[in-house]
């Protein structure tokens, strides 16, 4: 059974960080490409990074802000986000796609989600 679980959300303040971490289990995590998608009231999912075997890929209003890590050795992908703006807050999700994939945009092509984690900033 695969299973995606986030944590680290949580509530800060608009200038502070946040690291999420997302444990994989059930499904060869070498194989797979990791990504981080959110979702704020009102909006539709979107990609926010995404790391698989030669590439990571950020979402524009995040590069130099956010950044995503992964550990084969604990099969855990995290994001460290820094410099977080009110505009941030969303449930973040973790994804995951067949590394062949690679990291495509659109959430209906990865294949396993988690429950996803709370971020709010507040301003």
């Amino acid at each position: 059974q695969v299973r995606l679980v986030e944590s680290g959300g949580g509530l800060v303040q608009a200038g502070g960080s946040l690291r999420l971490t997302c444990d994989v289990s059930g499904l060869s995590f070498s194989s797979y490409a990791m990504a981080w998608f959110r979702q704020a009231p009102g909006k539709e999912r979107e990609f926010v990074a995404g790391i698989k075997s030669d590439n990571i890929r950020y979402k524009t209003s995040v590069k130099g802000r956010f950044t995503i890590d992964r550990d084969s050795g604990k099969n855990t992908v995290d994001l460290q986000m820094n410099s977080l703006k009110p505009e941030d807050t969303a449930v973040y999700y973790c994804a995951a796609i067949p590394d062949e994939m690679g990291l495509p945009l659109s959430e209906r092509h990865y294949d396993y989600w988690g429950i996803g984690t709370l971020v709010t900033v507040s301003s």
